[in-house]
């Protein structure tokens, strides 16, 4: 069975939530590179640092807001790579 390579992740989740699922996806060495995004209504700081500190992809928060869209960082940038790694997977 081929492993994905890439994931999108909600923060909120039942059961198990979405950092919590990635930290397992992080211990796991056939996962340690996987490219993975979260995509929340999320805004908090807290939630962000997680995801950075288990190298996410990408951060992308809901609803996507394409009034900032080219100015770094933004919520529209991070859907756009994550676009792009679905391409390259084709």
């Amino acid at each position: 069975m081929s492993k994905p390579s890439v994931v999108m992740l909600d923060i909120n989740m039942p059961r198990m939530n979405g950092l919590e699922l990635l930290d397992a996806l992080r211990s796991d060495p056939e996962f340690v590179g996987l490219n993975v995004f979260i995509m929340t209504t999320s805004d908090l700081e807290t939630d962000r640092l997680k995801a950075r500190d288990l190298a996410v992809s990408g951060y992308i928060i809901k609803p996507l807001n394409f009034d900032k869209f080219g100015e770094g960082g933004s919520t529209v940038d991070g859907f756009s790579l994550f676009l792009d790694l679905l391409r390259l997977k084709d």
